[in-house]
């Protein structure tokens, strides 16, 4: 039965260009797993946006000298345009920036006042005397309290992953001025993240299926204690307080807004569509299935945060699944926008066919382990893997036909153990990969695409068509219409990864139907066809 799936994938800060490790740590598995969703008849929605309230924007702005809506304007438009160029698949991507944004978050804050799960308190935030200013946690930095990296964020550090406050860090220094920030009393809404310390452990020990990594991440949070955390900054950037105890001055902090965007997006979908209230499909339906797509360093947002949100609102499904990815690195160094760490996706994309980068990265996906990713390694793959073995089994099989089968498909002949054999392997292993998509595995659902096009070579140099057409030109043509069959099958597979190629091999055998290996349909013309894919040329690409 059709099963409402909602596909959340991570808001990117429109701070700057995204890299392939974002790629593939969140927007490209996102995009891979709500095409094989739609394939199978589930009711997808996927949704995002750029994040234009982080703290990145308005460093970023305050180096150039410009507003944080000019960076947002700049790179929002950016993302938009490389989403397209990549084939993903948004059903929305919007931004933060919205009216709907800001009412939505809104009605959550009030909805955890009401409920007194928000409370004030007085508390101590850096302030920069030099710049005469509080600070916001991205704009502090220093040693982790924690694994001593010294170049730890204020909100987090990227070496150990752990969600710090500022006033933690060891030896702290201001991005404004490089001065020592000093302590200064300031009050803010807090969110009682600790009332929901029972209510999320008991939670996270009935997630089935999810990753180790993620889920022994979470359990070790929950078992150290969860700690209350402010939601309000001393800002001007920001979503504005529905209500104003605190005074002027003061915004809903960007990491309690963020994740709030995925149901302000699916709203705001909704809306677009003609029925206002169609969200409550995926968001109030117990049928209904979350998957949560982010990167190792967002775990604690969507696997703690956002549940206690939701369950402090209430009437709200929490995640099905937050299968997060570990790290991209590259030449050994985790890839990192702020620091200028990895190979932008626009470089990836001057340099690549975009079925090529989305083979390369899926192939290479960190799904349990962080993974090396290098312009080589793309090259590599693509040459070696993708245009051997699947693009020439598909060129070869379809010249060949074109020119012995005039021009079209036949009927076949009698099938040989030999033959149902293949086809056999291929069915078998479109079941295998939809178990694997089903456990949002999907390097292993590309191995299984990637292992029944190897088959299909190895039927053809056993059966060799090329030499039977002339001495029997029936099993000749009987076999390539069993290699063709075969390719019929595995298209399916490769179709969430590649559908770019996969639209032009539709223009050729037809459109695709369903999660599964069609009847090829006979007298369907075959002409001598175009390669599916372009091999890289290493030099130029290293």
């Amino acid at each position: 039965m059709s099963k409402p799936i909602l596909v959340a994938v991570a808001w990117p800060y429109a701070s700057g260009s995204r890299h392939i490790g974002h790629l593939a740590g969140a927007y490209l598995p996102a995009d891979i797993f709500a095409r094989q969703q739609r394939m199978i008849g589930n009711q997808v929605l996927m949704v995002s946006g750029s994040d234009v309230h982080g703290t990145p924007i308005t460093v970023r702005a305050d180096e150039e000298g410009v507003t944080p809506q000019d960076i947002v304007d700049r790179y929002h438009s950016e993302f938009v345009r490389q989403w397209d160029e990549l084939g993903i698949s948004w059903d929305l991507f919007t931004s933060t920036g919205t009216k709907n944004h800001s009412e939505v978050t809104q009605d959550m804050f009030m909805r955890h006042l009401e409920n007194g799960h928000i409370d004030r308190r007085v508390s101590e935030q850096f302030y920069d005397p030099q710049a005469k200013r509080f600070l916001p946690d991205r704009y502090v930095e220093g040693t982790c309290p924690y694994c001593g990296y010294s170049e730890a964020r204020g909100a987090q550090c990227d070496n150990c992953g752990r969600t710090l406050d500022p006033i933690d860090l060891i030896d702290p220094r201001s991005k404004l001025s490089g001065t020592t920030p000093e302590p200064r009393e300031t009050e803010h809404f807090y969110f009682r993240l600790s009332d929901f310390q029972d209510q999320l452990e008991a939670w996270l020990k009935t997630r089935q299926g999810w990753r180790n990594h993620v889920l022994n991440f979470c359990l070790g949070w929950i078992e150290e204690g969860l700690h209350d955390r402010a939601i309000t900054r001393d800002i001007e950037w920001g979503i504005e307080l529905p209500i104003n105890d605190l005074g002027e001055g003061k915004r809903i902090y960007v990491w309690y807004d963020a994740v709030i965007g995925y149901l302000s997006a699916s709203k705001e979908w909704a809306a677009s569509s003609g029925d206002p209230e169609a969200w409550r499909l995926w968001w109030e339906n117990p049928d209904a299935e979350s998957y949560y797509f982010v990167g190792k360093d967002n775990i604690p947002f969507h696997a703690i945060f956002w549940p206690a949100q939701l369950m402090a609102y209430g009437g709200l499904n929490l995640p099905t699944n937050v299968p997060a990815n570990q790290y991209v690195t590259f030449k050994g160094g985790k890839a990192s926008a702020s620091r200028g760490i990895g190979l932008t996706i626009q470089a990836a994309l001057d340099s690549f066919e975009p079925d090529a980068i989305r083979y390369a990265l899926a192939a290479s996906f960190p799904e349990q382990a962080d993974t090396e990713i290098s312009d080589e390694e793309i090259a590599r793959r693509v040459n070696e893997e993708l245009v051997a073995t699947w693009g020439n089994l598909v060129n070869s099989v379809l010249a060949m036909t074109a020119k012995n089968c005039d021009g079209h498909i036949l009927e076949p002949g009698h099938y040989t153990t030999e033959d149902e054999a293949l086809l056999e392997k291929v069915d078998a292993g479109l079941v295998e990969a939809a178990k694997q998509f089903e456990a949002v595995e999907l390097r292993a659902a590309l191995r299984s695409a990637m292992s029944c096009a190897q088959a299909a070579n190895a039927y053809l140099n056993a059966t060799e068509p090329w030499k039977m057409i002339k001495v029997d030109q029936e099993r000749g043509r009987t076999i390539l219409h069993v290699a063709l069959s075969a390719i019929n099958g595995v298209r399916v597979m490769f179709a969430p990864f590649l559908p770019f190629s996969s639209e032009a091999l539709s223009g050729v055998l037809g459109p695709i139907e369903g999660w599964q290996r069609s009847e090829l349909v006979t007298g369907t013309p075959i002409s001598k066809p175009a390669p599916l894919f372009a091999k890289i040329d290493l030099n130029e690409a290293s």
